[in-house]
């Protein structure tokens, strides 16, 4: 009961702070005539707020990963714990970026970190996974947990890269948007953002194939995991070649970003939810 309190309570608590985020970026509580320093001593005080769910969050998925035998990564499982580190990614480098604007991520961010929460209630895992205690394995893990994460961002950025682009066709857009970066400021964090977490997954592929033995206990197989991850792979590298040689922006920039996180995302969750929840039942 006590589990059931603390995935419930989290999941309240990002709602709330999705709620205040755009409140406040949407100036009910953020007026657009606050000095620099006012501003940044609320963001400070946001950023501080959302330590709460994802300390809760952490909680939860301690209780539903670790505890007990064995490893346990079913899809309600997976989709938390990349979400979250999705969160703590954001939340960590908020206090550092010095485009304030960018908190409009707050709260989408907010509301699906409270959608996936609860997520390993309603789809617990099956069975734990094998060969946890390796540490090929673990490192394994983490780089793929880490690569998949920055690349949700890297996704998110470019929807909010979309709606900077509308602003200026449409001027009459609503106010809470003039607060965000220039569109140009936003493309090169969204570069940066998408060669780290490109180099992290070709990490993620080539332990995958190399330690494959013994990582997953069997050498490497072809599977639709496989095909999907590669052809994620192969459009982020198109994308960074094109920006490089070609200056890929804009548009373009965004929807091989896009592209490129939904082959990533039938890998590795579309994969596990076929699996796990449409093939057992």
């Amino acid at each position: 009961m006590v589990g059931i309190l603390t995935y419930l309570l989290a999941f309240l608590l990002y709602i709330l702070f999705g709620w205040i985020v755009w409140r406040s970026i949407s100036g009910h509580s953020f007026s657009l005539k606050k000095n620099a320093v006012e501003s940044g001593y609320q963001h400070s005080h946001i950023q501080i707020a959302m330590l709460a769910p994802l300390s809760l969050h952490a909680l939860t998925l301690y209780q539903s990963i670790l505890e007990g035998a064995g490893l346990n990564l079913g899809v309600g499982n997976a989709i938390s714990l990349i979400v979250w580190l999705t969160a703590v990614i954001y939340w960590f480098s908020g206090f550092f970026s010095r485009y304030q604007g960018l908190q409009t991520l707050l709260a989408p961010i907010a509301v699906a970190a409270a959608i996936a929460v609860v997520l390993p209630l309603l789809f617990p895992s099956l069975k734990p996974l094998e060969n946890t205690e390796l540490p090929a394995f673990k490192a394994h893990l983490i780089v793929a947990m880490s690569a998949y994460s920055l690349l949700t961002i890297a996704a998110l950025h470019a929807m909010l890269m979309t709606i900077v682009e509308y602003q200026l066709h449409h001027p009459a857009a609503h106010s809470f948007l003039t607060n965000l970066p220039p569109l140009l400021a936003m493309e090169k964090l969204l570069f940066g953002i998408i060669w780290i977490g490109f180099i992290l997954l070709t990490l993620t592929l080539l332990s995958g194939i190399v330690f494959s033995k013994e990582v997953f206990g069997q050498p490497v197989t072809f599977s639709h995991k496989t095909l999907f991850g590669f052809i994620s792979w192969g459009i982020f590298a198109a994308l960074l070649f094109g920006r490089q040689f070609y200056g890929w922006r804009g548009r373009i920039a965004i929807r091989w970003t896009l592209t490129g996180f939904a082959m990533l995302f039938l890998a590795y969750i579309g994969s596990k939810f076929v699996l796990e929840i449409i093939l057992s039942r």
